[in-house]
């Protein structure tokens, strides 16, 4: 059964954060809330925990995780930015977008898109999402907390606990989230483009929804 860790989501409790953080750099898996819904993390570069998201989630090896950084300065180490592309990132982080942009030579190959040599990256505004990977110290791997059946993901620590219990090993309880996803942003072209529509708003960055 998942150990249910209760943080505060606006001021989560410091000495909860490090316990999870350090549950994550021992193989753990988590679920915490976002600012778009749940999601299932582990540690970066931890094969077996990865595995076995893939396996809660029915994902196969096509499908990526998302990198989740504590704030811009680390999205530029593990991708290239250019400087139109900072300027857009500057404006939307943190909040709830994923950004796909060109891997740095620091992503190993089995972390990037194997043909397009791209990364998922976000910077979530939801603070206790904020506080795990400010913890780390580096970024966490994460996938949307959903039921491979299901198209809405989930946004109760009560409805993580239900649908995948003992196959995860903490569930961070910050209250309810959203269900709406992020909006993902390619920028790995010389127009910014959008990929999915979502919580986080085109016209904040200056592009338009009519793209998605």
């Amino acid at each position: 059964m998942a150990e249910i860790v209760h943080v505060h989501a606006e001021t989560p409790q410091p000495r909860r954060i490090s316990q999870v953080a350090d549950a994550l750099r021992a193989g753990r898996v988590i679920a915490y809330p976002t600012d778009s819904s749940y999601g299932l993390a582990c540690a970066m570069g931890d094969k077996n925990a990865i595995d076995r998201i893939r396996q809660m989630r029915g994902f196969g090896r096509d499908h990526f995780f998302t990198l989740v950084c504590r704030d811009l300065s680390e999205i530029s180490t593990y991708a290239k930015v250019e400087n139109t592309s900072f300027r857009l990132l500057k404006a939307a982080t943190p909040g709830a977008y994923t950004f796909v942009l060109p891997a740095s030579k620091v992503v190993p190959n089995w972390l990037a898109h194997p043909k397009r040599k791209t990364i998922g990256i976000r910077v979530p505004g939801h603070p206790v999402a904020r506080a795990i990977a400010e913890a780390m110290d580096e970024p966490i791997m994460s996938v949307t907390a959903q039921r491979p059946d299901d198209e809405i993901p989930l946004s109760e620590a009560f409805d993580v606990r239900e649908a995948f219990d003992k196959q995860l090993d903490i569930i961070v309880d910050g209250g309810a989230t959203g269900v709406e996803p992020t909006t993902v942003v390619d920028l790995t072209t010389a127009v910014p483009q959008i990929l999915r529509a979502g919580k986080g708003s085109a016209e904040a960055l200056g592009l338009d929804p009519v793209d998605a």
